[in-house]
């Protein structure tokens, strides 16, 4: 891939404990929706701290990044004097961008407190590179990375393998909610995006690894589908019909030989929301044997415990060079 293409950092971020966002949710979501964690659950939205370290895992790791963007509602994480400290000869542009941005035109579906419609307009950011990588805020690079780890000359790496949509199809018959109504899983998600595709047997297996996306095929595929993507943003919470665009994208280069399938066996650190200080530990100690590994993913921080995410986030720090 030439080295002179443009390539931009797109972060989807919420403070969930911003009591203006919680007001919200609490208009326009029923109990039962706010009490479901696939859907609108409080460890969906909380935050602690993890944009920073996405943020500065970048700048260490990826320099090479034109500009970042954090796509959030009317929330700013004010990292200018977090990377002024750090980063004191210089970082990578940082621009907020509010929900209102990228869903001119579509204002009736906000406020949105779901990701999944997040992320089928991200595309839409105003002066977006047409090469961009999307990441969750709770991912981080753990390990240099270069362009060639995300692009191709003409496509993209996507960190994933080809699964049967019939087995997901089938254990869905098997999972509902505590109120009996059925779960959002993200493999149905993923599922739905590969039929949209034109892929209904089969589905790329994305993981928990920051996405290298094409604007253009955003453009041109909701251009000629605009039912698909009002369909997809119309759902303010997280709904089980919806389908992942990252999904749709990947799907759709790879049938046409663009899209160069990696595994994450040798790439992914990956730690479970779990509480016992003892997994936590094996799993980091694991991790730090694993210093070529190039992403990490620390989902759902709140559900560990105190001490746990003392040693989790000392980790970070270490492994990102914010401490020795």
């Amino acid at each position: 891939m030439r080295s002179s293409v443009t390539i931009d950092a797109v972060i989807t971020w919420v403070d969930g404990d911003d009591p203006r966002h919680i007001a919200k949710r609490e208009q326009y979501g029923s109990g039962k929706i706010l009490r479901a964690d696939d859907v609108a659950g409080d460890t969906r939205f909380n935050s602690l701290g993890e944009i920073f370290y996405c943020v500065a895992s970048i700048n260490r790791f990826a320099p090479w990044i034109n500009k970042i963007y954090i796509v959030t509602d009317e929330q700013d994480p004010h990292l200018e004097e977090f990377l002024a400290k750090h980063f004191p000869e210089g970082h990578i542009p940082v621009e907020i961008v509010d929900h209102k941005v990228i869903f001119r035109g579509y204002e009736h579906c906000l406020p949105t407190f779901n990701s999944i419609s997040i992320e089928s307009m991200t595309w839409r950011i105003p002066g977006l590179s047409d090469n961009f990588i999307e990441f969750n805020d709770d991912l981080i690079l753990a390990a240099p990375v270069s362009p060639e780890d995300f692009f191709t000359e003409d496509g993209v790496v996507c960190y994933g393998k080809w699964h049967s949509s019939l087995l997901v199809r089938l254990s869905r018959l098997l999972k509902y909610r505590f109120d009996g109504s059925k779960k959002v899983t993200y493999k149905e998600t993923m599922c739905n995006g590969a039929a949209l595709a034109g892929s209904p047997a089969r589905f790329i297996m994305m993981h928990h690894t920051p996405k290298a996306l094409l604007k253009p095929l955003y453009e041109e595929f909701f251009t000629q589908h605009p039912e698909s993507l009002q369909e997809n943003i119309r759902h303010r919470f997280r709904f089980a019909g919806q389908y992942n665009p990252q999904e749709m994208h990947y799907v759709t280069l790879a049938q046409h030989g663009r899209c160069q399938m990696r595994s994450v066996d040798d790439n992914l650190l990956y730690l479970k929301p779990k509480p016992d200080v003892e997994y936590v530990k094996s799993k980091l100690g694991g991790f730090t044997r694993k210093a070529g590994y190039k992403f990490g993913c620390f989902n759902s921080l709140d559900q560990t415990s105190e001490q746990g995410l003392k040693m989790i986030i000392e980790w970070i720090e270490r492994r990102i060079g914010l401490k020795d």
